[in-house]
């Protein structure tokens, strides 16, 4: 018999009719000699019956039934005893008494409990997935992340964007991570690289005159993995011809606005907030602030260096920042602020001075080191009340700024200085064209290297290219960076001044991209463009911040697939095909 229902919609409207269930055995509980059994499927759970007063057979076949057995039941649908309802089930008000019974295929004890209260380690879940996905929990993030993707659609769509693929197999290409390569049977010692992004694709296909695309895009990235990175990840990616960036930022938040209405039913506030990039650093120690609570940072350098204590002098002659949150009405131990002082040197912070008010005054060890003149200064520019924390670090800008961002994010959780339920979206501009990166001790691209500098600051691309602004943004959600984008380089003149501000030759910028520079030559029109992070937006929506939780078969940290074993090892016979040998001694 086929399927009438499935396991989450049988109702009490229902009553007396003949239904048919197929699903998985959640639970079996004997009452009495009569069996209940919770089946399962994604649609939910149904309670069915094998009483043996009703069909003997049927209840003698029951009696052998575990955990997993997948089955299919024919009976008719009737209301539960009074004081066997169950107002926490949406089928808690009835029950399937069973006429028939076909074991469809019986299963041994699961390595893992199908309950979202029993969650086995990490490896365990991904070694088992297909089982873990069984989960409801996985399952609603699964679902989500299935009506985020058709949220985005419908809405794209709608505003004329063409959905177009681009390939898989492509040229190698220096995007800020390491490339997967395959290498080619018919060419051999060549090899194919997998798509970062589809950055240079999108741009060409703005200069073939589709106006509007977007794609979910899969991209690849050899790099170190974490809760929120994975070696394949997709974005929700868009470009446009002729935009401005206010027009992205509209197409961006009505996109978001569609989606969280759609998966979520959730109406979300747009337009978004604007910070810059400066402020955002000066304010909240990094470029993707979480917005949803305030613990700004305030900047003491000056106040600082006008003081005896030896630290804060040392740092500021060597022109560092001193810097620091103001905890409101705190009461932390001397045992806490010890373990904030190690999170502190965890951000390569050397320390973290603190000081508590009390009486209208300072009190801490550093205090003595701090005149009365100095200390009503720093209270003046913090804001500072009685039994208000503040809490300093001296050291490099970019220290500072880490391990006081860190902090500020660390606090804002333990303090539960904002709604978990939140959710609040920002917009960060205008950051630098280029960063410094301080252990090569060379400028890199900010963003990358396709990104189109202001117009204003384009002067100083050769003469001081640290004073470039770039005409790219990041949207920001809930502390976490959620999207990047910019308005490209366009012109072949000013991408080949990019390049060599970066130091790359002429014939390595024709070598490595010189199909995008002769695709310039012909016409390229003004193009912008953005790529939503899918995992990352569909984890914050689904209340976590690891993207494995909604993505059907992640890696594992070692960028391994404990279900079928990938990475796995090449034959003699395969690497001949491929024209490949390995020199490399294994251990």
């Amino acid at each position: 018999m086929q399927r009438t229902h499935t396991c989450g919609e049988l109702r009490k409207s229902e009553i007396g009719k003949a239904a048919c269930l197929q699903g998985w055995v959640q639970t079996r509980r004997d009452h009495g000699g009569v069996i209940f059994i919770d089946l399962r499927d994604r649609y939910g759970l149904a309670q069915v019956v094998f009483d043996p007063s009703h069909n003997k057979d049927v209840h003698k076949k029951a009696e052998h039934i575990g955990r997993e057995f997948v089955l299919e039941v024919t009976g008719k649908l009737r209301m539960r005893k009074e004081g066997m309802i169950n107002p926490k089930m949406p089928t808690g008000e009835v029950e399937l008494l069973v006429d028939e019974l076909e074991i469809l295929n019986e299963s041994e004890t699961p390595p893992m409990e199908i309950d979202d209260r029993k969650l086995p380690n990490e490896e365990v879940r991904l070694k088992y997935r297909y089982l873990d996905l069984r989960r409801p929990s996985m399952q609603e993030k699964i679902i989500l992340r299935h009506k985020v993707m058709q949220a985005a659609r419908e809405f794209l769509n709608s505003k004329g964007f063409l959905e177009i693929e681009t390939p898989l197999l492509v040229r190698a290409t220096p995007e800020g991570a390491r490339d997967y390569i395959v290498p080619s049977r018919v060419h051999p010692g060549k090899i194919y690289a997998l798509p970062q992004s589809p950055q240079l694709y999108k741009q060409i296909l703005m200069v073939s005159g589709f106006d509007r695309y977007y794609q979910i895009a899969r991209c690849l990235r050899d790099e170190d993995l974490r809760a929120d990175r994975q070696p394949e990840f997709t974005q929700i990616d868009l470009e446009m011809s002729f935009p401005t960036q206010d027009k992205i930022f509209e197409i961006i938040e009505g996109m978001v606005k569609h989606v969280f209405k759609q998966a979520k039913g959730m109406d979300i506030k747009i337009p978004f907030e604007r910070i810059t990039h400066h402020d955002a650093m000066e304010r909240f120690g990094c470029d993707k602030p979480d917005m949803r609570f305030g613990l700004e940072i305030t900047d003491l350098t000056e106040i600082a260096a006008k003081s005896e204590f030896s630290v804060f002098k040392n740092v500021t002659a060597k022109a560092g920042k001193v810097k620091c949150l103001c905890v409101k009405k705190c009461d932390f131990s001397r045992n806490k602020m010890d373990e904030l002082i190690e999170f502190a040197k965890s951000s390569k912070a050397q320390g973290m001075a603190w000081a508590r008010m009390q009486g209208g005054k300072l009190e801490s060890s550093i205090v003595k080191y701090l005149n009365d003149n100095v200390q009503k200064e720093i209270i003046r520019k913090t804001k500072a009340e009685n039994n208000d924390m503040l809490m300093f670090v001296a050291d490099k800008p970019s220290i500072v700024c880490a391990a006081l961002a860190a902090l500020r994010n660390l606090l804002g959780k333990e303090l539960k200085l904002y709604d978990e339920n939140e959710f609040k979206f920002a917009w960060v501009v205008d950051f630098p064209l280029f960063a410094f990166n301080e252990d090569t001790e060379k400028l890199e691209p900010a963003h990358h290297m396709f990104t189109m500098p202001n117009e204003a600051t384009l002067k100083y691309l050769e003469a001081a290219p640290e004073k470039v602004i770039a005409q790219c943004y990041d949207l920001v959600l809930n502390g976490v960076e959620l999207a990047s984008g910019s308005i490209r380089i366009h012109r072949k003149d000013i991408q080949e001044r990019v390049m060599k501000a970066m130091g790359i030759s002429q014939e390595e910028a024709e070598n490595k991209f010189g199909f995008l520079l002769e695709a310039f030559k012909y016409g390229a029109p003004p193009h912008g463009g953005i790529a939503p992070g899918l995992d990352r937006l569909c984890a914050l929506m689904a209340g976590t911040n690891d993207i494995r939780e909604v993505i059907a078969f992640p890696k594992n940290k070692a960028a391994e697939c404990p279900m079928d074993g990938c990475p796995s090892e090449m034959n003699d016979k395969e690497l001949k095909e491929v024209h490949i040998r390995w020199d490399i001694v294994k251990k």
